[in-house]
């Protein structure tokens, strides 16, 4: 039987931008619950660091500044978006964005659907080359055996004449 976790208080924000360094970058908290659909993260950026320009393709994701403030840049011309505590910015998957720390640093929640876990793929599809083969001519018509010699006349199983080519 499957047990789900308990819904409930998962970290105190200010509690944990207390606890932590001021020159700490990066994941200051992740969400951890297994079988959960949801990631999320509190980060944190120092004074006058950054994150540069990058594309997510695949998710869309919802920022939270906790923290501090500082700027996001989108695909929209350059144009800056200024952020300061309780600010909300949705980042639609497929533009470009970055984020830039102001003089007390930038802290944010981002939260996004879970990327799938990684899998082991196959080869991949052999590129075409044509039609297959054809070997109606060495299947037999009485039997249906497939012959194993190409240059067969007659049937190995019930001496049946094959198909002429």
């Amino acid at each position: 039987m499957e047990t789900k976790p308990a819904p409930g208080v998962l970290a105190q924000v200010a509690d944990l931008i207390g606890r932590t360094p001021v020159g700490q970058r990066g994941a200051l908290w992740r969400l951890g619950a297994d079988r959960r659909q949801l990631d999320a993260n509190v980060i944190r950026l120092p004074a006058g660091t950054e994150v540069r320009p990058h594309v997510e393709a695949d998710l869309d994701v919802l920022l939270y500044v906790v923290d501090g403030g500082g700027h996001l840049s989108g695909d929209d011309g350059g144009r800056q978006t200024t952020l300061a505590p309780g600010a909300l910015a949705w980042l639609p998957r497929g533009t470009c964005r970055s984020l830039s720390a102001g003089a007390t640093g930038l802290t944010y929640l981002t939260v996004h659907a879970r990327r799938p876990g990684l899998t082991i793929a196959g080869p991949a599809p052999a590129p075409e080359a044509g039609d297959a083969a054809c070997l109606l001519h060495r299947v037999c018509v009485e039997c249906g055996r497939l012959s194993g010699e190409s240059d067969a006349l007659y049937c190995s199983r019930c001496g049946t004449a094959l198909p002429p080519r």
